[in-house]
């Protein structure tokens, strides 16, 4: 007798809730000689930019963000972001400063109310905490797929799949 199983085809795309990139870099001296290359090794070990990937302009944002969330312990507006990085980087239209936000936005790295942009926090560490912080990021992130991973393979382990 043969059985016969019908797939249900899923349509993948629209299962993925978001997706979260780590890489685990080498941290050697000359990634934290100068600020520039401390912040691409961030944006390269939090998936904000991929390998041989040469766009600054996602560089300028998250330093922008960095240096006003924990240099200036402050939430800026676009205008705030687009002087600091005009003045530090090279010049970034409006219309690419928030398509950068909108994709950290979208990987769970910053949230936005009232206009003005923020790291993702937990309410009880605040920013003063950078540890906290990056701890919480990454525990927020993985948590839930580990649950969802894990209840995967409890219902593939009690079922008698032939």
């Amino acid at each position: 007798m043969i059985a016969l199983v019908i797939g249900l085809e899923l349509n993948e795309a629209s299962l993925i809730e978001n997706e979260f990139t780590v890489r685990n870099l080498k941290l050697q001296k000359d990634v934290l000689e100068t600020r520039r290359s401390a912040i691409r090794w961030l944006a390269l070990s939090l998936g904000i930019l991929n390998p041989g990937e040469s766009r600054l302009s996602s560089l300028a944002v998250l330093d922008a963000l960095i240096h006003f969330q924990f240099v200036k312990n402050s939430d800026p507006n676009v205008k705030e972001l687009t002087e600091y990085i005009n003045a530090n980087w090279e010049q970034i239209n409006e219309k690419t400063l928030r398509y950068h936000l909108l994709r950290m936005k979208k990987m769970g790295f910053i949230e936005n109310t009232q206009g003005k942009f923020y790291f993702r926090r937990n309410d009880m560490s605040g920013l003063a905490d950078i540890d906290a912080w990056a701890l919480y990021i990454f525990e927020t992130n993985y948590k839930g797929i580990a649950q969802k991973v894990g209840e995967v393979i409890k219902t593939i382990k009690s079922r008698n799949a032939i």
